[in-house]
């Protein structure tokens, strides 16, 4: 017959070869040194639990890079910043500053060719622009500019983002946004832009599918993204989209292959549409537009 020792207690032990007990397993999991990794404490006591005090407490610094100070100013982007930087255009609290990635602080009195800088409020302004305008800021002929139509959007200098030649009508972003308006404007963004276009004759087939297949233009390949003809439109009435920021580049496709733009309007821009704009008229963006903006 096979005794049965007793523990310690003077109770008797079921564990014949020596193995830890749950008991033991739960006092090894949670001694010094040997917390199991896959412990979790009950739900209920978690809202229990104090959070020590870090040592060190982490601030986030007011300090900004030069280059960026001056974009937020309103005067261009980083990247020309940055050349002006370079040249010595910036000074900080009276002393030129040439170095890459300088930082100031909001005390810090900063001067860009001797003038004060002050960040300013971002704007955005869209006009539907109507033709016999210029897109310049002033014009020594004495021409009609755009300036002149957005000269009451806001206090800020406000910029047109990339240009519309005197005849074409329709969208046009004014900005002083220094990198928005550089983002919108480089072709690596892609940038949207639907053009409707009105030709002195009706567009062949053979043509339209010419441009589509992209071709060259004064050496350099030009990349159409869609063209087509116009629901329930003449023939000659062509909707053509295109993200190239080259000058007049709309009506130089279609004199290529032998048409005259009797009329052209850019009906989309960067996903903005002329939607509740009449002609000559401006608006603010939204804040939803301007967050879509700066995800392209």
């Amino acid at each position: 017959m096979t005794s049965t020792k007793k523990s310690s207690g003077g109770r008797q032990s079921n564990n014949p070869k020596g193995k830890p007990n749950k008991k033991e397993n739960f006092k090894k999991r949670n001694s010094k040194g040997n917390k199991d990794k896959n412990f979790r404490p009950h739900p209920e006591k978690i809202k229990n639990f104090k959070v020590k005090p870090s040592e060190k407490t982490e601030t986030k610094s007011d300090e900004v890079r030069l280059n960026k100070f001056i974009a937020n100013a309103g005067i261009c982007s980083r990247r020309e910043a940055d050349t002006f930087i370079k040249s010595g255009s910036a000074t900080v609290n009276g002393k030129t500053i040439t170095e890459m990635g300088y930082k100031v602080k909001p005390t810090d009195e900063v001067r860009f060719d001797g003038v004060l800088l002050t960040p300013e409020t971002k704007r955005y302004v869209l006009l539907n622009k109507p033709k016999n305008y210029i897109t310049t800021m002033d014009d020594e002929r004495g021409r009609k500019t755009v300036m002149e139509l957005v000269q009451t959007a806001a206090k800020e200098r406000i910029y047109p983002v990339g240009r519309l030649d005197r005849m074409t009508t329709g969208l046009l972003l004014f900005t002083n946004d220094g990198e928005m308006a550089k983002k919108l404007t480089h072709p690596k963004h892609q940038v949207r832009k639907l053009y409707h276009v009105v030709l002195d004759k009706k567009l062949s087939m053979s043509d339209l599918q010419k441009i589509s297949d992209n071709f060259v233009l004064d050496g350099k390949m030009v990349f159409v993204d869609k063209v087509s003809y116009i629901d329930n439109k003449p023939k000659y009435e062509v909707g053509i989209e295109i993200h190239s920021g080259r000058n007049r580049i709309v009506r130089r496709i279609f004199e290529h292959f032998g048409y005259n733009v009797s009329k052209l309007d850019r009906v989309i821009f960067a996903g903005l549409t002329k939607k509740n704009l009449p002609r000559g008229h401006w608006r603010h963006l939204t804040q939803q537009e301007i967050n879509t903006l700066k995800m392209i």
